[in-house]
């Protein structure tokens, strides 16, 4: 399949609910995560970053100016990592997202995001077009991983 091919949050939704929201928690868990983007020289750049699930898309709002947001509008390919957290937080798994990050700049999606957030300063705004999701998680011995990609039905593997 195509690495060009993503998807919105909504529609992944649709097609795997019950991986939507364990991933969804997951994210929720904790404010801040792990945004990976592509520096102009190809290499990664590493970054925190607030998500916001909001009107069925997950957006990501980022300072002005800010490298990450460079990144993005010249490479929208992106990859998206939860917050760890505690030994005891990773009980419900361990989530990433990766795609490509479209920049809203009018429109309904930047309005609301305003009103729901209220940001304090000018940002950038930029939604994510799913390539893949992953759950990873640990039960009883074995290493389970659940992922899923546009077009497909979600898999799981299982290794001990």
């Amino acid at each position: 399949m195509s690495t060009d091919t993503t998807t919105s949050w909504a529609d992944f939704r649709a097609a795997e609910p019950v991986l939507a929201d364990a991933v969804r928690r997951r994210f929720e868990e904790h404010t801040h995560h792990v945004l990976a983007t592509l520096r102009k020289d190809g290499s990664p750049r590493v970054s925190g970053l607030e998500i916001t699930f909001l009107g069925g898309e997950v957006c990501l709002g980022m300072m002005p100016g800010s490298w990450k947001a460079k990144d993005l509008l010249r490479d929208p390919r992106f990859a998206l990592h939860a917050n760890p957290g505690t030994v005891e937080s990773m009980a419900t798994g361990d989530a990433k997202l990766s795609g490509r990050a479209a920049e809203v700049t009018e429109g309904a999606e930047l309005d609301r995001f305003r009103a729901e957030i209220a940001p304090p300063e000018e940002f950038h705004l930029f939604r994510v077009d799913l390539a893949e999701v992953v759950l990873t998680r640990v039960e009883a011995e074995e290493l389970v991983v659940e992922s899923w990609r546009p077009g497909t039905a979600a898999a799981t593997r299982r290794r001990t």
